[in-house]
């Protein structure tokens, strides 16, 4: 049997650093881990091919040689997936889907030959043995969670890393919280499931044995849901592997807010080489968080919570959202300051969202306030229902924040905030990563020369090279991070929206 593997296009959002990565010579921030893990669960004897359409194009010569067109994909991707199933059925080469998009939606791919849903590990195995049988059914789906000891470590020679900024891995599955506008909990439940250290510390010397050397992201929901056995097993397995290779590795990760009750976690974490950590923050607005049910992120303040996870030597990308129905007008000046004050250069500033699935999007159906489907990009200009704010203000205020946050004053001020306060745990020293020269030589020309920002760049570059000389290389990062987000934000279409005339707003 041989199987193409295909990772449909993402279109340029903030979360694809498209513009950034341009810089290192890289094509796409990480690979399709679910599609690579996929193919580990496959058939030894069968021949896999993996098309990741974010880094090469798909051409009608790859389908063909195939029997069966395995294809995952999130929501943003729904737009490339319909192409690649048009192609498909125009070729007569038979699809298999699975994902996080065809999980949510089945009846919306019911052209697909094969739905595959849920969990790979509790589905696939009987779609395999259906079609060696050769009766396999247009459809499998199941109620049950996946024991993820099962899960196999990924077919990494399926790509090519050098195309790569970052490799991942899946340690955990679920969130122990239950956001409105959520939709983990739908998808993978409120336990947290996890792999053994032995499957995980497998990993790590699966990805040293290929030769990887550089960033992994562990791309669990919330890596801190089950803290216990993060702190007395994972964690110091991962340390000692770690302390064992000489650190070939940085992690990133994504936790909830409540990580700042913990120093001792948050030490382990930076002992263990974690740089970064994503933190939905959402807003500043108490009611807000009530509405939603951001229980974690309430009655504490938020800003120092920031404060106390950048100085325990980890930086902080954060989430945001505007569009709750208890935002006040302030909110968007709100927004701007606490982005501001918290020294968070990577502030990932969205519209709400009514993902299918969610008790968000069940709520808003019930107040007939839908309007139909997302994009799955919340840093578009495209709302899927009626807001309680007028739809007008909300975009102006929106557009506000983004424009404020990544005009370059302002974002490389935020940057030399962070950069003076920031003490990263020190580890031998400094080398230079692949790409990183040629990254260097280009932000000199396009951020120094060409670019609107050179005055703020100069001044970052003499101020971090004199003042912080470690963190040079991180202040460069940073200011090309600052160029993707201005190039994004400058492209966004503010018109983009659904035709607001006579709706009445409450």
């Amino acid at each position: 049997m041989k199987i193409l593997l295909v990772y449909p296009h993402y279109p340029d959002t903030f979360w694809s650093f498209r513009h950034a990565l341009k810089f290192i010579g890289k094509k796409a921030a990480f690979p399709p881990l679910g599609l690579l893990t996929v193919a580990a669960m496959l058939p030894a004897a069968w021949d896999k091919r993996l098309v990741d359409m974010n880094v090469q194009p798909l051409s009608d010569k790859q389908i063909l040689w195939a029997d069966y067109v395995f294809i995952s994909a999130m929501t943003v991707q729904k737009e490339s997936v319909n192409d690649v199933l048009a192609r498909c059925r125009r070729l007569g080469i038979k699809t298999v889907v699975g994902g996080p998009l065809f999980t949510a939606a089945p009846a919306e791919f019911d052209s697909a030959d094969h739905l595959v849903l849920g969990e790979a590990e509790v589905t696939l195995p009987r779609f395999l043995d259906d079609l060696e049988c050769g009766q396999a059914e247009h459809s499998y789906v199941s109620d049950q969670w996946a024991e993820m000891r099962e899960t196999p470590i990924p077919l990494w020679n399926l790509i090519d890393p050098s195309k790569y900024a970052a490799m991942n891995i899946q340690y955990s599955r679920g969130c122990p919280f239950d956001c409105e506008f959520c939709d983990i909990t739908q998808l993978f439940g409120r336990k947290p499931r996890t792999k053994s250290t032995a499957q995980l510390t497998g990993e790590l010397d699966a990805l040293y044995a290929w030769g990887w050397r550089d960033g992994i992201f562990l791309v669990d929901d919330n890596f801190i849901g089950d803290r216990r056995k993060l702190k007395q097993e994972t964690l110091p397995a991962m340390l000692a592997w770690m302390e064992r290779h000489n650190h070939p590795f940085a992690f990133f990760t994504e936790v909830s807010i409540d990580l700042a009750d913990d120093p001792d976690l948050m030490d382990l974490m930076v002992r263990t080489s974690f740089e970064e950590v994503f933190i939905g923050i959402e807003t500043p607005n108490e009611d807000c968080l009530s509405e939603t049910g951001k229980v974690q992120n309430k009655n504490r303040n938020l800003l120092e919570c920031v404060k106390k996870i950048q100085h325990a030597g980890l930086q902080v990308q954060g989430g945001f959202i505007v569009g709750f129905d208890s935002d006040p007008l302030s909110i968007f000046e709100r927004q701007i300051h606490f982005i501001q004050e918290s020294g968070i250069a990577t502030a990932m500033v969205g519209m709400l969202t009514a993902l299918r699935g969610t008790k968000l999007h069940q709520r808003l159906f019930k107040e007939g306030r839908l309007l139909g489907d997302t994009s799955g990009n919340n840093t578009a200009v495209a709302l899927n229902f009626i807001p309680r704010m007028k739809a007008e203000t909300l975009i102006n205020g929106y557009r506000s924040i983004l424009t404020s946050i990544y005009a370059p004053k302002n974002y490389y001020r935020r940057v030399t905030g962070f950069l003076r306060e920031y003490r990263p745990l020190k580890r031998g020293s400094f080398h230079v990563k692949p790409g990183y020269y040629g990254a260097f030589f280009k932000s000199i020309v396009m951020l120094g020369v060409i670019g609107k920002e050179r005055l703020q760049f100069w001044k970052l570059f003499f101020w971090s090279l004199f003042r912080r000389p470690r963190l040079f290389p991180l202040a460069i990062t940073f200011a090309i991070y600052g160029y993707h987000f201005r190039k994004i934000t400058e492209k966004m279409n503010w018109n983009g929206m659904f035709d607001a005339s006579g709706i009445e707003h409450t």
